[in-house]
């Protein structure tokens, strides 16, 4: 009887289908354990999230760079003017009125005399305060009342449904018109407010259809098997997964709600004298716009790159935070 070889674990090795098994274990650790992972996995393996993938995908859109560098500057500029405009925006000298650039004064003087590079750096102020106070009450406002009528759906739902259809129906610009001509704050509150006021219903309609959509997926169907109260499943569930569109929405819509200032302060509705404002300015220098162009020039361009870079960086966050883009 021959004798029974002793059994050897480096025997599998010689044989195809053992190295062939081992090599493909091989790999698969090695995917694993390698900087990156495979795909959607990071460096220590793990899945990635959403926001991880997006904010990987920002920082190399040059698109986003951009723009949040220009967004950082406003900002900048807007709590502290004082940093690149030494000068007073409300000092003015009728002797220099319409006088173009000289030196110490690179934008000209407008109309009053007074100096369009100071009025235009003040100017960022107004209209980031606008337009960073309106997006947020309206991304709040809008969230919760189209959650709660996405979650529970039912005659709340009916009634949100009907009241959106209805401030839909509204146009904003003849809405400003009416309800800020009876105003006479100079504060930029009643603008806000006004903002808030039309413009919750886009945010709560895609609130109420992302969360319609996210409580129908088995994580919430399963937080609802184990006794997980409505709060609960809103506040942890659902939210942290319907909010990327609202994020989305809600950063276009602030260059736009800077848009709308301008426009209303142009036609008389919206802020109004002594506050410095680029819609006043480009009102106050329209009728000069042929004799001495750069009073409204100046203005005119500080509004035109700020919409157009929280433009910028909503399309940007629109692309990173949509999987349908990837």
């Amino acid at each position: 009887m021959p004798e029974q070889q002793p059994f050897d674990d480096n025997a599998i090795a010689s044989t195809g289908a053992g190295g062939g098994a081992d090599l493909a274990m091989s790999e698969g650790e090695t995917l694993e354990r390698a900087p990156g992972g495979p795909h959607g996995a990071g460096p220590s393996g793990k899945p990635r999230s959403l926001w991880s993938d997006a904010w990987r995908d920002l920082r190399r859109n040059p698109v986003f760079v951009v723009s949040a560098l220009v967004i950082a500057f406003l900002v900048v500029i807007s709590l502290w003017p004082s940093l690149i405009a030494s000068g007073n925006p409300l000092s003015c000298d009728l002797a220099r009125a319409q006088e173009g650039s000289q030196p110490g004064h690179p934008f000209g003087f407008n109309g009053q005399g007074c100096d369009v590079y100071t009025r235009t750096v003040y100017g960022a102020r107004t209209s980031v305060t606008v337009g960073v106070c309106a997006t947020l009450g309206v991304a709040l406002l809008g969230s919760v009342l189209g959650s709660l009528a996405g979650f529970f759906g039912g005659f709340g739902d009916a009634i949100l449904s009907r009241l959106t259809d209805i401030f839909f129906g509204i146009p904003v610009v003849l809405g400003g018109l009416v309800l800020l001509s009876v105003v006479n704050s100079t504060t930029v509150w009643p603008v806000v407010g006004f903002m808030m006021l039309l413009g919750w219903p886009q945010i709560s309609r895609i609130a109420r259809g992302s969360v319609i959509t996210a409580k129908q997926d088995d994580y919430v169907q399963a937080a609802r098997a184990l006794g997980a109260s409505h709060s609960r499943m809103l506040l942890r569930h659902i939210a942290p997964n319907a909010v990327a569109p609202v994020i989305v929405v809600a950063t276009i819509a602030l260059g736009t709600y800077i848009a709308l200032e301008a426009t209303l302060s142009y036609l008389g509705a919206g802020l109004k004298p002594p506050t410095v404002s680029w819609g006043i300015d480009i009102s106050s220098a329209s009728p000069y716009v042929r004799n001495a162009p750069h009073m409204m020039l100046w203005p005119a361009g500080a509004l035109a790159v700020t919409v157009l870079a929280f433009i910028m960086l909503g399309d940007a966050v629109r692309d990173a935070l949509d999987p349908k883009l990837r």
